[in-house]
């Protein structure tokens, strides 16, 4: 079965891992926790946060389970989730994908949903009904600690919500 939101949540955390500026720091980090606006956090074991209320949107998301929680630089991550679309998604929808470092805008991108999901072993279109996916990412060791918040919002080519994601992760060196 397929499950866009999996794509968008792995180009979502991987994108934070591989965006982060290349350094050299120590191996350990601890990620602090994040703030949410209360009733705004999608379901399950996660960081992740619905960026307005997702009533109209046409992916329900019934929970995204990430191990571990929180990511850890250096070590994979998996993602199950499931989820409900209201109807198919076609070729032509969009994610336009950012994601900062501190203040530092290191993505601001307008992708085609079909070409991200094509890079996690998905399909176009993506079709309505209950859909379940599993998938592991893999978490650079060289995260630089710091700040990072990234945002997904999807689109359909005519410009329907299908979901928006945001993330905040803050690693910081253990001493």
């Amino acid at each position: 079965m397929r499950f866009s939101s999996t794509a968008i949540i792995a180009s979502l955390l991987s994108s934070l891992a591989l965006s982060a500026p290349s350094s050299s720091f120590p191996d350990t980090f601890l990620q602090v926790p994040f703030d949410t606006e209360p009733g705004l956090s999608v379901p399950g074991d996660n960081p992740l946060t619905y960026c307005a209320d997702p009533t109209a949107d046409i992916l329900t998301i019934e929970r995204v389970d990430l191990t571990p929680n929180p990511p850890i630089p250096g070590k994979p991550l998996k993602i199950k989730a499931s989820g409900i679309f209201s109807k198919p998604v076609e070729k032509g929808a969009t994610v336009q994908l950012q994601v900062t470092y501190g203040f530092l805008q290191l993505i601001n991108e307008n992708m085609d949903l079909c070409d991200q999901t094509g890079k996690v072993g998905l399909d176009c279109p993506l079709e309505k009904g209950k859909t379940v996916l599993s998938k592991t990412v893999d978490i650079p060791p060289q995260v630089p600690p710091g700040k990072y918040i990234v945002r997904a919002d999807v689109q359909t080519a005519n410009k329907e919500p299908v979901t928006c994601l945001t993330a905040t992760v803050s690693f910081k060196v253990e001493i």
